[in-house]
């Protein structure tokens, strides 16, 4: 079920993309898509058998994937009139995101530890209708001033549009090579951790840190850096937290050591986010934003739902050593991250 919902999901995510870039309507796609996903939150209530929970899961999916890469092209459009001397922090949002799904997370922990699963839907199914409605209260985008596209025109060639950028196509494999090397992290580290004998409640602790981490990297010290460092920069640095991270984790279940290298995902992800945001505000046209989000979302999706089985194969063998190849991979990102991201204050250095 987890795996067709996966595929599913990688292949929505372009697809209504495209069709919303097409539409010229961002915000309507997302009140559709949230909106649907309620109703499939909703039908949970009502599933008895596996047939139908794999059938409400899959289009649930299709309904949820599209959200992020829609929300992230809307703020990322808001955000343009900031180089014109208005004020838009997109950490902002993201960092609002990440304290939600702290909210949820415990939220839901607690009341799966007390009840069944129903308050849990209860509670989906709340928030995705507040979602929805929310849609209306976002501000209207000023209209792109290319030439919207029509049906006339190609996928092909707006697919072709972005992919023909140099430093559009670098940045997606930067981002799908870090971001891809949390496969290992996300799914085999609670089994590596409870194995080398750490409490639950200090994992926990653990993962706390990276989300906290994420948070104010979010709000407070990504902005500064991106500002200070640029684009480059900011990818750079994040790649290398990345060798770092991944190498020290490979080698040691130590909870001081740990405790002290899991804040670094506020570098490997969410900087490095912020800096791709800057990036495609910079590079992908108006009018192709949901498209350029969706190809982004795609990139580190694919690449990472490859290196989890990787992962697993690595694992089995090596147990924690396996983190090293997680770790190269970040090094391989790293003059990729210095060619893709330069901005323009240096892009003169870099791929133009």
């Amino acid at each position: 079920m987890l795996a067709a919902a996966m595929l599913t999901r990688l292949l929505a995510g372009p697809t209504v993309g495209m069709l919303a870039d097409r539409a010229v309507s961002l915000r309507f796609a997302l009140a559709v898509c949230t909106a649907l996903a309620a109703a499939w939150a909703a039908a949970l209530l009502w599933v008895h058998s596996f047939a139908l929970l794999l059938f409400i899961a899959v289009f649930q999916a299709a309904s949820l994937a599209p959200t992020t890469s829609l929300a992230d092209a809307l703020s990322v459009n808001a955000a343009r009139p900031r180089l014109a001397g208005k004020e838009f922090e997109y950490g902002w949002i993201r960092g609002s995101a990440s304290l939600a799904f702290i909210f949820g997370t415990l939220t839901a922990g607690q009341l799966i530890s007390r009840t069944d699963v129903t308050p849990i839907i209860w509670m989906n199914l709340s928030f995705l209708v507040v979602a929805a409605a929310s849609t209306a209260l976002l501000p209207t985008v000023a209209p792109p001033s290319s030439p919207p596209l029509t049906r006339k025109s190609s996928v092909i060639r707006e697919l072709g549009e972005l992919l023909r950028i140099p430093r559009f196509r670098m940045m997606i494999l930067v981002t799908s090579s870090v971001y891809g090397s949390h496969a290992m992290h996300d799914a085999f580290v609670v089994i590596w951790w409870s194995a080398a004998g750490i409490e639950p409640w200090t994992i926990s602790i653990l993962w706390s840190e990276a989300v906290a981490a994420e948070v104010i990297v979010f709000f407070l010290i990504g902005p500064a850096l991106l500002d200070r460092l640029g684009a480059r920069g900011a990818a750079v640095l994040a790649a290398a937290a990345g060798v770092v991270r991944w190498s020290v984790a490979g080698v040691t279940t130590s909870v001081l050591a740990l405790s002290i290298l899991q804040p670094l995902h506020g570098f490997t992800f969410a900087l490095l986010h912020l800096a791709s945001m800057r990036m495609m505000q910079a590079l992908v046209p108006a009018r192709l934003a949901a498209t350029g989000q969706s190809i982004y979302a795609f990139g580190s999706g694919c690449l990472t739902a490859v290196l989890t089985l990787l992962s697993g194969i690595l694992y089995a063998k090596f147990g924690g050593v396996a983190f090293l190849p997680m770790a190269i991979l970040c090094a391989v990102a790293l003059p990729l991250a210095w060619l893709g991201f330069a901005d323009e204050r240096n892009r003169s250095v870099g791929v133009l």
